[in-house]
């Protein structure tokens, strides 16, 4: 009889397909992983948009992690009812979220919520709708290391705008946020080469800063590619976040990164409409579909194969062993992409030692939540 697999399921009929599979143990060990790397959970401010789940988030705080970063007013909240108690929206606000922001604030008193600014205008309208309530808004500004998607350049403007920020009455500024997702090398001598070029910059002007009399910024910095590299340095607070359930995109080039897969999609055949093709219940409202179609889904239990076409409840593969293939066969897969993915779905059925244990909802999936 062969060697059951890691991800195999005990009684995969009280399963529905598609579904979204997640290996309690195998998270547990890349919160580890994470921890390893970094060497103090207190450097760690890992993002919560990979998963969306208060249950994943309690782990991490168990394991000694108390900072986090978000991207939505929901993640957010959910971050605050889980008990985290730091967290980053690294996002700038408009005038209709920065109202959600306060409201978070007022709601969560035990927990200090902070968000983003790369321009005065942004932070000005912080300042005065703070002030209208006595409060103060924490806020890093975001600073653009090469990106080009939002932030500030690391140059005069980047010193300029610290130090307006620190004339605001209703604006405490933390720090810098540096998001680096543009460099994503395979292999990791030029990918921390290119880390240390783009700042190089940002140092200049912290140095520039300190000489003015101010005390050094704290940077949070980096996603999960160069995560590795900005462990190396002491004095950063690190923000990786797909390691936590990890996925085929990563896996692929992070060779140095040993994080496991915790995730898996489960898909059925439906149907075995020509010779050499199958169909399963995979279409792209259950999986991401930003990416090219052979770049979505990689079968773990199924060889010989190539996805031949996508739509909204369907999968059309070609495969070789087609004779061997019954309807209802299930197969396991990884996404490509498992951020988008999770957002696609309103519960994970949490797997361990083959059996269905639990189910976690992914709350912040929403864009709303109570607030």
């Amino acid at each position: 009889m062969p060697e059951k697999k890691w991800y195999e399921l005990n009684n995969p009929e009280e399963i529905d397909s598609p579904a979204l599979l997640v290996y309690k143990k195998r998270v547990a060990s890349n919160i580890q992983t994470m921890i390893n790397i970094v060497g103090d959970a207190e450097r760690l401010v890992p993002h919560v948009k990979t998963h969306k789940m208060a249950e994943i988030v309690k782990m991490q705080t168990e394991a000694g992690i108390s900072k986090f970063k978000c991207a939505t007013i929901a993640e957010a909240e959910m971050l605050a009812k889980a008990g985290a108690k730091n967290i980053l929206l690294a996002y700038q606000l408009n005038f209709s979220k920065a109202k959600r922001f306060l409201s978070l604030i007022t709601n969560f008193s035990k927990a200090e919520f902070s968000a983003l600014v790369d321009n005065m205008s942004s932070a000005q309208m912080l300042n005065d709708l703070f002030a209208e309530e006595k409060l103060t808004a924490n806020v890093y500004i975001d600073v653009d290391a090469g990106m080009h998607r939002t932030g500030i350049e690391p140059n005069e403007k980047l010193f300029d705008l610290y130090m307006q920020l620190k004339k605001l009455t209703n604006v405490h500024l933390k720090g810098l946020h540096i998001y680096d997702g543009h460099i994503r090398d395979e292999n990791f001598e030029l990918r921390k080469q290119k880390v240390e070029e783009a700042f190089a910059p940002v140092k200049k002007v912290m140095e520039k800063i300190k000489s003015a009399g101010f005390p050094q910024p704290k940077v949070i910095a980096g996603g999960t590619p160069t995560f590795t590299v900005h462990a190396l340095y002491k004095e950063e607070y690190c923000s990786p976040g797909t390691c936590l359930l990890w996925d085929y995109g990563y896996d692929s080039f992070l060779h140095e990164q040993a994080f496991e897969f915790a995730a898996v999609l489960i898909t059925r055949v439906i149907s075995k409409p020509a010779r050499g093709i199958i169909t399963t219940d995979l279409g792209h409202k259950s999986v991401a579909a930003e990416n090219a179609i052979s770049k979505r889904i990689f079968f773990l239990n199924l060889e010989d194969y190539e996805v031949k076409s996508q739509s909204e409840e369907h999968l059309v593969i070609e495969v070789k062993d087609w004779e061997k293939i019954a309807i209802g066969d299930l197969f396991y897969g990884i996404p490509y992409h498992i951020c988008p993915t999770v957002a696609l779905y309103d519960e994970a059925y949490v797997i361990e030692d083959g059996s269905l244990v639990d189910q976690w909802k992914i709350e912040a999936r929403q864009k709303k939540i109570t607030i």
